[in-house]
């Protein structure tokens, strides 16, 4: 069994990105070093691919769901970031 929500960390990853998923510290902790930076690279790829897509300024809904996703994608990141770090201060 895949410990990632979606099956694969690409699947999870765009679940993040789609607010179907909230990535928590106790989602975290069942997955391993490797798991969690390949979860990173993902959501870190999504995040360059979101921000290389360019909106119309006129179009304000448009707008708004990029902003929406960017911010769920650099929330998940954080949350990411914060699980390595308190693993590396209890090892």
């Amino acid at each position: 069994m895949s410990p990632y929500m979606g099956g694969s960390a690409p699947a999870m990853a765009s679940q993040v990105s789609d607010g179907y998923t909230l990535v928590s510290a106790v989602q975290l902790k069942r997955l391993t070093d490797p798991e969690l930076d390949l979860l990173q690279a993902e959501l870190e790829r999504m995040l360059r691919d979101l921000r290389s897509v360019i909106v119309p300024l006129d179009d304000v809904p448009a707008i708004q769901a990029r902003q929406r996703r960017m911010t769920r994608i650099t929330g998940a990141l954080q949350q990411i970031q914060m699980a390595k770090s308190k693993r590396r201060r209890s090892a």
